[in-house]
């Protein structure tokens, strides 16, 4: 399950449903559904059609309010269990230097990691600098900023004097309106001149991952 799109909930819902398609093809005999919070009621009915003891699983970057507060709330079962959300995985950092070496580490000056932040708590802000560190222990010799959307520093201020050597990196999950607006829009403003790069929840390699993660948390469930 994700976020999604209030404003405009189709497109977000159906990137989703593709995403669980391919998580599918990963995990035979698995019955692999999806649902975003924004699509009215969707996540209540597809929990509620879930057997007992099956995964929730967030693709959020942290677990923040709506891992921990909202959506069991919104799932209403106790007998469900909720994985790990995606951006807490410990194989992400690895993912996303294998990432930036196939598109040329070696040419690679700086790394701005773009992430969404929160002013009202600190979940989103960890996530993110946890995330660096474990990244920057993966390319140890590639300096690595974070800039957020919601919490200081900014984008634009993190950007500000990056070479044409940098990559903007967008610690999110899907290309929402704060990957489509905000952070380009913040990167025009420091005079960015990097590459900016997809999201990371956009890697072709990431059902694989997400499959992965969800058998850790079978083992877990079943072993508690």
């Amino acid at each position: 399950m994700a976020h999604g799109q209030p404003s405009a909930p189709e497109k977000p819902e159906a990137a989703l449903a593709g995403l669980a398609a391919r998580v599918a093809e990963h995990l035979p005999g698995w019955r692999v559904r999806s649902a975003t919070m924004a699509s009215g009621d969707r996540l209540e009915r597809e929990a509620a059609a879930m057997a007992g003891g099956g995964l929730v699983y967030p693709f959020f970057m942290a677990a923040g309010w709506f891992a921990s507060r909202v959506l069991p709330r919104r799932i209403g079962r106790t007998d469900l269990c909720v994985a790990v959300p995606f951006g807490l995985d410990p194989g992400l950092p690895g993912l996303t230097a294998t990432i930036l070496s196939e598109i040329g580490s070696g040419r690679i000056g700086h790394v701005l990691l773009a992430a969404h932040g929160s002013a009202r708590g600190t979940a989103a802000g960890k996530a993110a600098a946890d995330f660096a560190g474990r990244l920057g222990g993966e390319l140890p010799d590639i300096p690595l900023s974070t800039g957020f959307v919601e919490q200081a520093p900014g984008i634009t201020e993190a950007a500000a004097g990056l070479g044409e050597d940098a990559v903007c990196l967008p610690f999110f999950a899907m290309p929402g309106a704060h990957c489509r607006e905000d952070v380009p829009e913040a990167l025009t403003r420091a005079g960015f001149r990097g590459r900016l790069l997809p999201v990371l929840g956009a890697d072709r390699r990431v059902p694989a991952l997400v499959a992965d993660a969800l058998k850790r948390a079978a083992t877990g469930a079943a072993a508690a």
